[in-house]
């Protein structure tokens, strides 16, 4: 596949991309009136979907494969430095919440579970994007006498649909099964 073509898919994907990073950089820009581990957070999404601009950019300007593999191990090592950072910072925050909770002597209503079925979903979803990047890598680095052109984009975008369909299923039956748990007593709202 010529370079060109995957340039415009990885600028494609980098405009696709602005539902998340937006609200990212407004969580950059707003400082200090945001906690560190969502400023964290917010820098590791930037720095994925900017890696992919970048990476755009250097398709169209370098002949070799190596550099835009180089820059998108580099982004996304980056990237996942600053997700760890922002876990851990955001466990500490948590801790440090629940002391200061504690001294008040009151209890915080309980947490909404519900973020473990967003937790998996997460997980899940990035785990496909990884096996789509590293099957298309795979495919990439074959050449051009490897297969089909078209193989090259079609597989990594059913190993993407795939992952999100056990995703969104996994999701739902978490949602499921919460409410058998607890269920919503009758004329309680949904917020």
């Amino acid at each position: 596949m010529a370079q060109p073509v995957l340039a415009l898919g990885a600028a494609l994907l980098t405009a696709a991309g602005s539902v998340w990073y937006v609200p990212a950089l407004t969580d950059l820009r707003a400082g200090a009136d945001r906690p560190h581990s969502r400023r964290d957070a917010a820098a590791a999404c930037v720095s994925v979907w900017s890696t992919t601009g970048v990476i755009a950019v250097l398709l169209l300007v370098t002949g070799a494969w190596w550099i835009p593999a180089l820059t998108a191990a580099a982004g996304t090592a980056l990237a996942l430095v600053l997700r760890t950072r922002a876990a851990v910072r955001r466990r500490r925050e948590e801790r440090e919440a629940a002391r200061h909770w504690e001294q008040l002597r009151w209890r915080p209503a309980a947490a909404d579970r519900s973020r473990n079925g967003r937790t998996a979903f997460a997980v899940l979803l990035t785990t496909g994007l990884a096996a789509a990047a590293g099957t298309a890598a795979l495919l990439l680095t074959g050449g051009p006498g490897n297969g089909p052109y078209w193989l090259t984009a079609a597989v990594p975008a059913a190993l993407v649909g795939l992952f999100l369909l056990v995703a969104a299923t996994v999701t739902h039956t978490h949602t499921y099964a919460r409410a058998i748990r607890h269920p919503r007593p009758r004329g309680a709202r949904h917020h």
